[in-house]
């Protein structure tokens, strides 16, 4: 689960790959992770653009990445699943735990672009970190989506959910990686599986579903996270479509939301590096939608 089936973090022909992959629909890695109906805060982020960027064609309505509900109004992803996109796309939020059926049954069911997207998610307005792309100590790669009153009210007359619970400033950095190390992490998203080679090369299968996969912690930095997600020590991990979705670890008792996919290796096999969201420069950014602690 790990990038957005998308942009800047990955060449132009992966994500291609992974924004119009068929096949299964499954997501995360496919070893070690399970489907995640319960983590119905967990979402995905559906784009409607001119994919093609000729005018003369539809657009297209398609799953791209993995975002979080941290307030009943507010859906965290990252910046680098909004930023760049073609003149006129268009957010939507999905809690569906098949995202990619609903998008399946509403093109089926016909009508605008507009039409389908409506049916399958709840419009919203992108706001990304104005700091990103940043530099390699704080890439600022983090966006939320803000709906109004209107469009919250209809989010959740169609999905239930309790918003995920954000860190304190700085929490990871109290506790150390000793005490991170001791606590089990759980990555979920909406991404494709991991690279599987095939006449034409490498291709990432899969995605569209909301899944869920245990990853092991390996080093805390100034704003990120590397955690391990090795098959042979029974982990899973993150993949294409996983960006901006969540890196979950219990704290104090609390499952705390504490980090958002961003990247990793090209195959999906090893590394998942997310973005801290207890940090100075996360908070500034996030204050100015949801109350923090």
């Amino acid at each position: 689960m790990r990038r957005p089936a998308l942009l800047a973090s990955i060449t132009a022909a992966a994500t291609a790959l992974v924004l119009s992959a068929p096949g299964p629909a499954s997501a995360i890695n496919s070893y070690n992770s399970e489907p995640a109906p319960e983590r119905t805060e967990v979402g995905a982020l559906i784009v409607q653009s001119d994919g093609d960027r000729d005018p003369a064609t539809p657009d297209t309505v398609r799953w791209s990445c993995t975002g979080t509900m941290i307030a009943r109004d507010v859906f965290l992803t990252a910046a680098h699943c909004t930023v760049g996109r073609p003149p006129g796309t268009k957010f939507y939020v999905s809690l569906a735990q098949d995202a990619q059926a609903e998008i399946d049954a509403s093109t089926a069911q016909g009508g605008t672009p507009d039409q389908i997207a409506a049916r399958v998610g709840v419009q919203g307005v992108a706001h990304a970190d104005p700091g990103y792309p940043g530099n390699q100590a704080d890439s600022h790669d983090i966006a939320v989506i803000k709906l109004d009153a209107g469009q919250s009210a209809e989010l959740a007359r169609r999905w239930s959910f309790v918003p995920a619970t954000l860190p304190r400033n700085d929490q990871l950095s109290e506790l150390g990686s000793r005490a991170l190390d001791a606590q089990d992490w759980l990555v979920v998203g909406y991404g494709s599986q991991e690279a599987v080679t095939g006449p034409g090369g490498h291709t990432h299968p899969g995605g569209g579903v909301r899944r869920k996969a245990p990853v092991d912690f390996n080093a805390l930095n100034k704003t990120w996270v590397r955690l391990a997600m090795n098959e042979s020590r029974e982990l899973g991990g993150a993949c294409y479509g996983d960006s901006g979705g969540p890196n979950f670890v219990t704290l104090d008792g609390d499952l705390v939301l504490a980090a958002t996919t961003i990247s990793g290796d090209i195959p999906c096999y090893a590394t998942n590096v997310v973005y801290r969201t207890d940090t100075t420069g996360a908070r500034n950014f996030l204050q100015q939608f949801v109350t923090m602690s």
